[in-house]
């Protein structure tokens, strides 16, 4: 199933802010944005009251077919989703696609997620 869109980051200038002022992790398929307590920008102001927020970004470079792309994604909200409840804090989380994601299954997202989560404190060790 999808992320809950309560939980989605859509706006540009969100994902701007991630960019520019985010921390930064990256692992094999994935690399990992993550910005704590965000400040208030115009066009997002939902977006702060729900406490986290995560926006996959995923390139053309990745794979030529959409088909492929948008499994990917719906892998990587899937594995948010069982990880959503273990955030703690308010932040915004950007992840970006790396090429080697296309021949990645379910459980490496799952376990990659994690482990970067963990890495920038947006996940509890444990």
């Amino acid at each position: 199933m999808a992320l809950p869109k309560q939980h989605r980051l859509r706006a540009s200038r969100s994902f701007s802010k991630v960019y520019r002022q985010g921390r930064r992790a990256s692992g094999h398929c994935l690399a990992i944005k993550a910005l704590k307590n965000p400040l208030p920008v115009e066009s997002s102001l939902d977006e702060l009251s729900t406490g986290i927020c995560f926006g996959v970004s995923i390139s053309r470079k990745v794979h030529k077919r959409a088909v492929v792309r948008n499994r990917i994604k719906r892998q990587i909200h899937s594995a948010l989703r069982l990880l959503l409840p273990r955030v703690e804090g308010t932040w915004w989380v950007v992840i970006n696609v790396r090429s080697a994601a296309t021949i990645c299954q379910y459980y490496d997202f799952l376990r990659e997620l994690e482990n970067l989560l963990v890495e920038l404190e947006v996940l509890h060790g444990n």
